[in-house]
């Protein structure tokens, strides 16, 4: 599975967690969107993840 940013950006805007959560990591490790992006990537949809399923229907 790629990492695509408009794919990312598209589930977060949908899924109040994921924003809840992208504006956490952002704050709390100073990073720019694109950065946390991917981040939230590898922690919540790579591999198994909690949102795997909803970022692979997009």
């Amino acid at each position: 599975m790629q990492y695509s940013k408009s794919k990312m950006e598209e589930l977060v805007k949908y899924s109040p967690d994921l924003s809840k959560r992208l504006k956490e990591v952002m704050k709390e490790h100073d990073l720019e969107k694109s950065f946390a992006l991917k981040a939230l990537y590898h922690s919540e949809v790579k591999d198994g993840g909690k949102y795997q399923r909803d970022y692979q229907d997009l």
